[in-house]
């Protein structure tokens, strides 16, 4: 290109050019209605920036690939929702950041206590803890608090476990309980 040529300006927003995008993103992540609704408009945006245009012009087009992505099944907010709260459950998050979490992501409230209920309904139901206490024990064993922490250490640091315990959005109750327990044999 010769130094007086100025740059092409990047072609303009079309749907093929948005439903390659939205396939794009869909392939490589899971993703909820609003995760893919907040990519395409940020793609628009950026296009549109370049482009000098107005990225509002474009929100009934992004809409209706968000919908045909919906009505093939690429999406679903229940199945998303139901494979989030098993991966949150087992690196040890409680009930409380899962809905924060999943709030952030646009999930609907309803949906996630659907998933959080339908995740402790597989539990067995003879077993004495449930998944809020599994999560917090998780929760306690990565971080290495409690009885997971060094034996000298333990008494010192009981308060500032349960204190990060809390932060992580278990109940007071069953932090002191995960914290005050005796360690794994």
């Amino acid at each position: 290109m010769a130094p007086s040529e100025a740059p092409r300006p990047p072609r303009p927003v079309t749907a093929a050019y948005l439903e390659r995008a939205a396939l794009h993103y869909l392939e490589r992540y899971g993703a909820s209605t609003e995760m893919l609704r907040r990519v395409l408009q940020r793609r628009v945006a950026a296009r549109c920036r370049l482009r000098e245009e107005d990225p509002a012009d474009y929100a009934e087009m992004i809409e209706a690939v968000v919908a045909r992505a919906v009505g093939a099944g690429l999406i679903d907010d229940t199945v998303f929702a139901t494979a989030k709260v098993r991966s949150l459950r087992r690196r040890g998050g409680s009930a409380r950041a899962i809905q924060a979490k999943l709030a952030a992501k646009g999930v609907e409230r309803e949906v996630v206590a659907a998933a959080l209920a339908a995740e402790e309904a597989e539990r067995d139901p003879g077993a004495e803890e449930n998944g809020e206490e599994d999560a917090a024990r998780a929760y306690a064993r990565r971080r290495r608090l409690g009885p997971f922490r060094r034996p000298d250490a333990r008494a010192a640091a009981r308060e500032r476990d349960i204190g990060a315990m809390a932060r992580a959005g278990f109940a007071l109750a069953l932090a002191r309980r995960v914290i005050d327990a005796e360690p794994d044999g």
